[in-house]
């Protein structure tokens, strides 16, 4: 069957994640993501070492439902799963032959697999033989068909466009996008979150995976995406990938070209001086941060310019009271709103933006 399916992701669905080391390791981003934002669909998550113990203890994240962790696919198919979603993206993003046992039983057993490694999965036989109407996998890092190049289009809408830009990758360019999209659909206004990556995609059901997608034609697929929401919505959120100061990323241009944003946010890590991957490259201070994504968006003025909001700064780690002197600081630093999203709410940032 089809492996694009995303109208089916955007219902409700009875999830198992697939966890396998996910909990012990920084490849674990997808599983503990879903449980933020679609932690009240999932019925199982499987995980060999830590099965026998507590989600919540693992997982060490709020609200998350009272499970036990299984250690197989067998075992999670007692909760009547309707998708099974690989939680992991380990390095090199491909499956890992020791998660097969758990793939195949799955879709023999009917349930229907998201998958955002690169490894497609109807190239195992027994998956490919399984399959049947009902019975799907979905692989997110797959390019979208008839893609064109991008022609600035985003423009012509008349909705606010946002986009998260940042000073690294992997710092939580997508969770600052979901909470502002939350708050935007908490004030009643028609809100548009453009999942970029395969985290954002399974918890969206919709968007573009951007590292699937040749580079000629990366602007234009974020522009169908945007173009395909913005009609329809006040605000567009953008989740931003990589960032321009890392040397192996590629991703933030094309959305720059590709939503043509009318605002930005500059995601940053508290504390975070060099690149996590490069701790030789010494980031540059953050109002030079801000400064260059001004200057980068607008191309010298052939595009329409866009304004640095605020910042959303990440303090995962910080006690509350070093995580608000993180957050002063960096409004001092750079003379404009910041907040930690996930532990102050979107605050100024978001009444800016909404202003503005």
């Amino acid at each position: 069957m089809s492996d694009d399916f995303s109208s089916h992701a955007t219902q409700p669905q009875r999830l198992v994640l697939l966890q396998h080391g996910g909990f012990s390791s920084r490849y674990g981003k997808t599983g503990l993501s879903l449980l933020r934002y679609r932690g009240a669909e999932v019925v199982a998550v499987i995980d060999r070492e830590f099965s026998g113990r507590s989600l919540r203890e693992v997982s060490r994240l709020p609200d998350v439902p009272d499970l036990t962790i299984v250690a197989t696919m067998e075992e999670a198919l007692a909760t009547r799963p309707t998708v099974l979603a690989i939680g992991i993206s380990p390095s090199g993003g491909r499956v890992q032959e020791d998660w097969w046992s758990d793939l195949r039983a799955a879709v023999r057993a009917g349930v229907s697999v998201w998958n955002g490694c690169h490894t497609p999965l109807a190239a195992d036989p027994e998956v490919a033989a399984a399959l049947r109407p009902g019975v799907r996998t979905w692989d997110l890092r797959r390019e979208p068909a008839d893609l064109k190049p991008g022609k600035a289009a985003a423009r012509g809408l008349g909705c606010k466009r946002v986009l998260f830009v940042g000073t690294d990758m992997n710092i939580g360019k997508m969770t600052a996008a979901l909470e502002f999209d939350r708050a935007t659909r908490e004030r009643g206004l028609r809100s548009a979150f453009v999942g970029t990556g395969q985290t954002g995609m399974m918890i969206a059901g919709t968007g573009v995976c951007l590292d699937a997608v040749r580079v000629d034609f990366a602007s234009g697929a974020v522009e169908a995406e945007v173009m395909r929401h913005g009609a329809d919505a006040d605000v567009v959120w953008v989740e931003g990938q990589g960032s321009m100061f890392n040397p192996s990323s590629t991703a933030t241009l094309p959305l720059l070209r590709g939503t043509q944003p009318t605002h930005l946010v500059v995601v940053a890590k508290a504390g975070l001086s060099s690149l996590q991957a490069f701790p030789d490259i010494v980031l540059p201070p953050l109002p030079t941060v801000v400064s260059f994504y001004e200057t980068v968006a607008a191309a010298g003025g052939a595009l329409t310019p866009a304004k640095v909001m605020g910042i959303a700064l990440n303090t995962w780690g910080l006690d509350d009271a070093a995580a608000q002197a993180a957050v002063d600081a960096a409004a001092a630093e750079t003379g404009l709103p910041c907040t930690d999203v996930v532990r102050f709410g979107p605050g100024a940032i978001f009444d800016a933006i909404l202003s503005g």
